[in-house]
Parts: C-alpha cells; sequence; structure tokens
C-alpha cells in the first residue's frame, strides 16, 4: 500500500502551498509518473501535475524527472503543489492594483495595509483576490475554476507590502517549491516596542495557535507544539523607546514576526492582536501619552510592512529583488519618533 508520509497545514503558514511525500508500494507495477499521482491526489488535474513535474516540484528520490518517467517500488516522491482554494466563487472586482513588475509568467504586487489578501468570512469582497481576477481573467484560479488565483503566500490584512502571484500552473509549482525550500528571499521592516540588547540576532522557536485565544499565534521554544520558525532580526534605528528593526525570515508561518518579536519582549508598535497598542516602554503620562496616541492615530494598524522580495524567474532562471518604500503612514510614524528621540 502506497504511504503517504507528510502534508504542509496552511493554518499554521503563510506559504500556502501543500507537500505530500509517497513511498511507492514494493509491488506497485511500472507506471507513468502523473498517472500514479493522479491516483493518489484526489482533485488535482493531469495538467497541474504536469506542470509541476516540469517545474522540479516532483521529485523522485530527490531527483527531478521528466513527466514519462515511470514510477518504480520503493521511489519516494515528494510534491509541492501551489495549494488548492477555498470553495468560494471568486467575483472580479475593479480595484487599483500597484504593480511593480509583470510578465507573462508573474507579477508583483505592492499590497496596502487595510486590503485583505483573499476573501474569507465577513470579507467576500474588496480583496486583493478580488483584483486579481479583474486585472487578469485568465489567472489560473484553482482546479476547479473557483478560488484563490494564483497565490503561493500571504500577509496580513493590515500588513502593507510585496507579493508575489503566478500566472501560470508551471510558475505557480516553481514559485511553491521554493517558498517550500525556503529560497525566497523576504525582508520586511518592523518598529518594535523598546530597544533591542543585540545590535542582531535569531529567533527560533515553533509558532503554533495559542491554547487559550484561536486569534493569536504563541511561540513555543521547546517544539512541542506549532510549527519550526525562524525570524532573523537586525536594529536599523533606536528611537529612545522604539527601534526600526529589519526582519528575514527563514520561514514563513501565521504572524510569524508580531508572534517572536513579542517573545523577546519586543512587540510591534501599535499592534492590538499582541498588545503593541498599549504605551509598553517610557512612563504613560503627561505630553508623551498624548504623543504616543497621537502616533497610535496616524498608524492604528500593526507596524510591520513587506519591504523586499527576492527569487529565481520561474522560465528565465534569473534571481530577482523587488524593492518597496515604507508606506506614508510608517514613514510618519517613524519621522515623529526620529523628532521625539532627537
Amino acid at each position: 500500500m502506497t504511504e503517504f508520509v507528510d502534508q504542509e497545514n496552511e493554518e499554521e503558514s503563510d506559504e500556502l502551498y501543500e507537500h505530500h511525500c509517497i513511498v511507492v508500494d514494493k509491488g506497485q507495477a511500472l507506471l507513468r509518473l502523473d498517472k500514479f499521482l493522479m491516483d493518489r491526489l484526489p482533485n488535482v488535474t493531469r495538467n497541474k501535475l504536469q506542470s509541476a513535474i516540469r517545474s522540479e516540484a516532483v521529485q523522485v528520490n530527490q531527483k527531478p524527472v521528466k513527466v514519462s518517467y515511470r514510477v518504480k517500488p520503493s521511489d519516494i516522491i515528494t510534491i509541492t503543489l501551489a495549494e488548492p482554494p477555498r470553495d468560494t466563487d471568486i467575483l472580479p472586482e475593479n480595484i487599483p492594483l500597484d504593480i511593480l513588475f509583470e510578465d507573462d509568467e508573474l507579477l508583483l504586487v505592492n499590497k496596502p495595509a487595510g486590503m485583505v489578501v483573499h476573501p474569507a468570512y465577513n470579507n467576500w469582497s474588496g480583496t486583493l483576490v478580488n483584483a486579481l481576477v479583474y486585472h487578469l481573467q485568465n489567472l489560473p484560479t484553482s482546479r476547479n475554476g473557483e478560488g484563490r488565483p494564483g497565490l503561493v503566500h500571504r500577509i496580513d490584512k493590515d500588513t502593507s507590502g510585496l507579493l508575489v502571484i503566478a500566472k501560470t500552473e508551471y510558475s505557480m509549482a516553481f514559485l511553491a517549491k521554493q517558498f517550500f525550500d525556503h529560497s525566497i528571499e523576504r525582508t520586511y521592516y518592523a518598529l518594535v516596542w523598546g530597544s533591542p540588547k543585540a545590535d542582531a540576532g535569531t529567533i527560533t522557536g515553533h509558532v503554533g495557535r495559542s491554547q487559550k485565544d484561536r486569534k493569536v499565534m504563541s511561540v513555543y521554544p521547546n517544539g512541542d507544539y506549532g510549527k519550526h520558525a525562524i525570524t532573523h532580526y537586525k536594529v536599523l534605528q533606536r528611537f529612545k523607546y522604539v527601534s526600526l528593526v529589519q526582519c528575514n525570515l527563514e520561514t514563513g508561518r501565521t504572524h510569524q514576526i508580531r508572534a517572536h518579536m513579542k517573545h523577546i519582549g519586543h512587540p510591534l508598535f501599535s499592534d492590538a492582536v499582541y498588545g503593541g497598542d498599549k504605551i509598553l516602554a517610557g512612563t504613560p503620562n503627561g505630553s508623551y501619552k498624548a504623543f504616543v496616541d497621537n502616533a497610535f492615530k496616524l498608524m492604528p494598524r500593526q507596524a510591520l510592512h513587506a519591504k523586499s522580495l527576492g527569487f529565481i524567474h520561474p522560465v528565465t532562471k534569473e534571481f530577482m529583488q523587488f524593492e518597496t518604500e515604507l508606506p506614508a503612514d510608517f514613514k510618519e510614524v517613524l519621522a515623529k519618533w526620529e523628532l521625539y528621540a532627537g
């Protein structure tokens, strides 16, 4: 009997792929790879599987193979696919998009804070996916023509910054494989409470749903729950009671930066979910309190921006790096803190 060894779970990840490892039964007859997988991965089209094989997102015994490869007994097959979408009808909406780059394979979008990435409960319209369906009517939406188009990762509603969107099945598989291999370069800027002792460091600790509040992610340093997560950080500037920090993700778990920074005692500024919407450094009275309250009003969301994104292009195989400026609210709050600290 064929054995399924592993599968990635979206609930604990911002990287939207699914991963399978199949150990072929010793009594398996020779069979073409795509036909073999069709019988074991329900609802996956042959076109999607063939694109994944060509993009090297399907490997046999840790090596890429051709679509015509014939499965042999005891082969170990690993598959990384762009994740299946939710069962919702996506309506195209003419919403302006800030597109930094676009070609036949993919596009880069600078998402504003406040925009939900994909439709979900209480957010069926006005999302990035609704805008993408309108912009790209032929975008590969899913296995059955519905769902989340071209996404292999996401960022929170109130986080601004870069997202890469695939326009073909091949590119979806190729990019999903890079996310799974952690070869995508992702840099975030965060304004955090306090002043980290070290100028740079690495936070390692499993991230998973809180046992007390399912809306919050907690860090489990002993690895007894959640998913393995690594965040590298570097302090760019210190403003007395807050600091501007650069975070580079090695993994992409849900709320990873927000949970990790809180774990080391430096919640993100104005992050209501993780306690950053209160004064956590300095004496909360008088003119200082008025100053901070004003800064909260200027930026009523977590101070987090996905600033740069680097990856290998699916077709040209060239490394591409994209970067965005901080949005206006982030710049204004930084300027205020710089003036206050100065």
